[in-house]
């Protein structure tokens, strides 16, 4: 075959959903099956990737059907405002913040932010106020934000005007939102809320509320991670008085396609229908079947399942090793089955649940099959909980910035060993990926936690965007 006949990716993805593998990640269609009740839907998606002809209006300047659609949109989460996205929750990340912040402004941002958030930070040539997140000893990893550390950070730093929150955490954990949004409206700081995995809590009440039911100025919602939506599908809700609307909209005109996707705001649309038309039935149907999956999953010996110290998303199914391997390792097991889920670390695997409806089927007997097959052999008992995680006792809850945009402009980067990087400033964003929340932001002082996170996550296998250098255990700094 001459080179210019092959087509690589779109052979691997013929080749990839032809073996019928079982969704446990976002997309929230899950390869399709939740669009299979509307057949016309379904068939007809080359049809749909259309342009702005007469009659299928324009995003950027909507009157007619996108308009339509928007303010059904508008109306189901009651809000003043929601915008269709075609370039993922980051665009939508990106015009909130260009919105919300200006030049020199200091931010407090959760530390355990998407890179997106820290990325329009940076766009904004903003200061962040990194707050760390309580540290959950039995699910080793980072909680959502307290109240008690948005108390401390509010007193430290008084003039701050803007909070940037996610809600919830990649693991479902939702927090302390809505008491932490009354506190920062009584000191008048404008809150935004990145609620990229919460788009379904709108749906249901026994979801945990949306952060546009808690009052949050602006949301950004990944529709396509949990709701039947076309991957980069995505909402943002406009609800304050703290930005101008026009502000908003003008970002979102400048950063997103000027040849927006119909297939995507096709999905969009649907996506709004499925979760506006999701029914108690519905609910019933879907809690039973995960209460069978978890129970199922628990019978594993070598798997524990998770359950929330305090309320959660039901969709996020967390299961920790109960072996000598991490979860990066169960995670490979896994796809050698067929099974593909959202993310693993170094204890965990996360499972992402479609948001199925009365009567949807799910082969929940022979998943359970896979994934006793992929586990076959390897010992359980071992226990995670022996290895205190010492290294975030060694961790600042709140911190500035050594290195201004500015400043670090003005500086020439050395590579060094990451042994030899304590207490220098970090020039290049170490992000393991997933769930791609940076660990390390350039202009920050890297300390013992630090070092002792990334060895920990390399040991365990993980992946990092950003430099190939970390493999080698290297790492860029600023010259002093």
């Amino acid at each position: 075959m001459q080179l210019q006949e092959q087509t690589p990716l779109y052979s691997k993805l013929l080749q990839f959903q032809s073996e019928n593998n079982i969704s446990f990640h976002v997309p929230g269609h899950k390869n399709g099956e939740l669009l299979s009740y509307d057949d016309e839907w379904e068939g007809l998606l080359w049809k749909f990737d259309v342009t702005e002809l007469n009659g299928l209006d324009d995003l950027h300047a909507p009157a007619g059907v996108i308009a339509d659609a928007e303010q059904l949109l508008t109306d189901f989460y009651g809000v003043k405002k929601s915008y269709f996205l075609v370039n993922g929750s980051t665009v939508g990340n990106l015009a909130m913040i260009l919105s919300a912040l200006k030049e020199g402004d200091k931010v407090f941002v959760q530390r355990n932010s998407h890179k997106s958030i820290m990325n329009g930070i940076k766009l904004a040539k903003a200061q962040p106020i990194l707050l760390s997140p309580d540290y959950e000893e039995d699910w080793k990893v980072e909680m959502p934000l307290s109240v008690k550390t948005i108390k401390q950070a509010i007193a430290q730093f008084p003039n701050v005007k803007t909070l940037i929150l996610t809600y919830p955490n990649y693991y479902g954990m939702v927090g302390e939102l809505e008491k932490i949004i009354q506190l920062a409206h009584a000191n008048r700081i404008c809150v935004l809320v990145d609620e990229a995995h919460g788009a379904h809590f709108r749906g249901n009440s026994h979801f945990p509320s949306s952060a546009v039911q808690l009052g949050a100025d602006i949301v950004v919602q990944s529709a396509h991670k949990t709701l039947p939506a076309l991957t980069m599908g995505a909402y943002l809700h406009y609800n304050t008085d703290f930005i101008r609307q026009q502000e908003v909209k003008s970002y979102l005109e400048m950063l997103q396609s000027s040849s927006p996707s119909y297939l995507i705001m096709a999905s969009l649309d649907k996506a709004r229908q499925y979760l506006a038309t999701y029914k108690m039935e519905d609910w019933d149907y879907l809690e039973k079947t995960i209460t069978e999956f978890r129970n199922e999953l628990q019978m594993i010996p070598q798997l524990n399942v998770l359950n929330y110290p305090y309320q959660g998303d039901p969709l996020k199914i967390t299961v920790q090793s109960t072996t000598d391997i991490s979860g990066f390792e169960i995670q490979k097991r896994l796809e050698k089955e067929g099974i593909y889920t959202e993310l693993a670390d170094s204890y965990n695997v996360l499972f992402v649940f479609p948001l199925l409806k009365k009567q949807m089927a799910f082969p929940l007997d022979n998943i359970i099959i896979k994934i006793k097959k992929a586990l076959t052999g390897i010992s359980s008992g071992y226990s995670f909980k022996k290895e205190l995680d010492q290294s975030i006792k060694k961790r600042e809850d709140i911190v500035e910035l050594k290195l201004s945009e500015k400043e670090q402009a003005q500086r020439s980067k050395l590579e060094v060993l990451l042994s030899d990087a304590l207490h220098a400033v970090c020039a290049e964003a170490i992000i393991p990926y997933p769930p791609g929340i940076p660990l390390l932001m350039p202009g920050e002082e890297i300390t013992e936690y630090h070092i002792d996170q990334i060895k920990k996550l390399l040991k365990n296998g993980a992946r990092f965007q950003g430099s190939s250098s970390i493999y080698n255990n290297k790492i860029n700094i600023y010259e002093k």
